[in-house]
């Protein structure tokens, strides 16, 4: 069964696994101890950190392992506001930061400080200017991806460290996404990184923090990873993940090469084989292995589950697989379609086999469903008025943008549609949905009930 969904977890490395179980037998005694099985377990933790540390492109000192990339993130935007408030209590992010990064931005702002988000392209990428106008005199910390999670677009952090620098600013990269592929340029400050996500045990991330930035670690802290992440270190994990990022990043320039070809098969067929499909991202900026596109007119957990079923484990962004019914907030600071929302990400070692066999599947799925959706525009009908009013209430991701393509048709050109929907995608997708068809978008009003969304038909 092709695993499609290794921007979530990668499979396990055989160079992890194989690394997991030596160490098991020989790096299970504390390394803090001088007798003779602490002092082999040290030597075994060192060795990882320095493969770790060759890895990302920074000391072994400045480099700690940590239990999650979750902690590593927390570790570092906590350390670093801290061993800055002297500076003040402001914190710039992207829109399109991972959830870690987010939730570590709404801690700080529900403590007293202060939070700017930095928009993006319709690609997803920020801009070096768009960081520029947001760092100020009281800025302590800046974060930026380097490549997006869902979308796969790469960020111009080399260009964003040099404007952080400029104004004095340290810059913590998530590195989670791009690690396993290669060093992430740019003079940044500090580095978060994650082992599952390059085929290393789950469990296991790393924090690298340059010497000269200021940091103060949070919370009760021990002799252990420099004080920067207490507790007794899970040494046979670590060595994996070590071991593994050494493993992966021998065969990356090959193994990029070679996925890249396959991406770029599915962007240009899934855009051929499937109406209505919008194809997001960054198509020359972007990972090598990651695609993300939406199709209109489908429920997204409708089509997991139809992929699922003919063998092919994908993800999604789309609002309809997620029980809070809002859209993923990278494609909503986008501006693109969610509805339909498909992640395709390739683990190392994806055959054009498995990949053909996808695209197969795929038309089959996205037709079916909206068979069963009655989705689709009618065929040309005289127009019954100059305008017309949708009560969408109630209704749920994608059915009130089937219902307006319905019903554009029923108005004639200069007319309008207004939807009425308290679906928070609709805030999303229609506009969405007037980009793809050539309709205008005339805005947002709100409503004692929900929210009126107007359309004007211009072709």
């Amino acid at each position: 069964m092709p695993y499609f969904d290794t921007a979530s977890a990668a499979p396990l490395h055989p160079v992890a696994r194989q690394a997991l179980q030596a160490a098991l037998d020989e790096g299970w005694a504390d390394p803090a101890r001088l007798y003779r099985e602490g002092r082999r377990a040290r030597l075994l933790l060192d060795a990882a950190r320095e493969a770790a540390a060759d890895a990302v492109g920074c000391r072994a000192d400045e480099l700690v392992f940590t239990p999650s990339g979750t902690h590593a993130v927390h570790t570092g935007v906590a350390g670093a506001l801290a061993g800055r408030r002297r500076v003040g209590g402001h914190l710039v992010v992207s829109a399109v930061e991972h959830s870690s990064v987010l939730h570590a931005a709404d801690a700080h702002a529900a403590a007293g400080g202060t939070v700017t988000q930095v928009p993006v392209d319709r690609l997803g990428a920020v801009s070096p200017d768009g960081y520029a106008a947001a760092l100020g005199s009281g800025t302590a910390l800046a974060c930026l991806q380097s490549a997006n999670h869902e979308v796969g677009t790469v960020q111009p952090v080399a260009e964003v460290a040099e404007v952080c620098a400029a104004a004095g600013v340290p810059l913590l990269v998530d590195a989670a996404q791009s690690l396993g592929w290669g060093r992430v340029d740019g003079a940044w400050s500090l580095l978060a990184a994650s082992a599952h996500k390059w085929g290393g045990p789950p469990g296991i991330g790393l924090l690298a923090v340059r010497k000269g930035v200021r940091f103060a670690p949070q919370g009760p802290a021990d002799e252990r990873e420099s004080g920067r992440s207490p507790g007794f270190a899970n040494l046979p994990a670590i060595v994996a993940a070590a071991a593994s990022l050494r493993a992966v990043r021998a065969e990356a320039e090959a193994e990029a090469a070679r996925l890249r070809v396959l991406v770029d098969r599915i962007r240009r067929r899934v855009a051929r084989l499937v109406p209505d499909v919008e194809v997001v991202g960054d198509a020359e900026r972007r990972l090598p292995h990651l695609v993300t596109f939406s199709c209109l007119y489908v429920d997204g957990e409708t089509l997991l589950h139809e992929l699922d079923r003919a063998g092919y484990s994908v993800s999604s962004g789309s609002s309809c697989t997620s029980s809070t019914l809002t859209p993923s907030h990278v494609l909503r600071a986008m501006g693109v379609l969610s509805e339909g929302n498909v992640r395709v990400s390739l683990p190392t070692g994806t055959s054009a086999e498995e990949v053909n066999g996808f695209l197969e599947v795929l038309p089959g799925a996205v037709a079916g469903i909206r068979e069963k959706l009655g989705a689709g525009e009618p065929a040309s009908v005289a127009p019954v008025a100059d305008s017309l009013e949708l009560d969408a209430l109630g209704l749920r991701c994608p059915q009130p943008v089937i219902e307006l393509a319905r019903a554009i048709g029923r108005v004639p050109v200069g007319g309008t549609v207004t939807v009425l929907s308290d679906d928070e995608v609709a805030r999303l997708d229609i506009p969405a949905w007037c980009a793809m068809r050539g309709h205008a978008y005339l805005g947002e009003s709100p409503r004692p009930a929900g929210t009126a969304y107007t359309v004007r038909r211009t072709t």
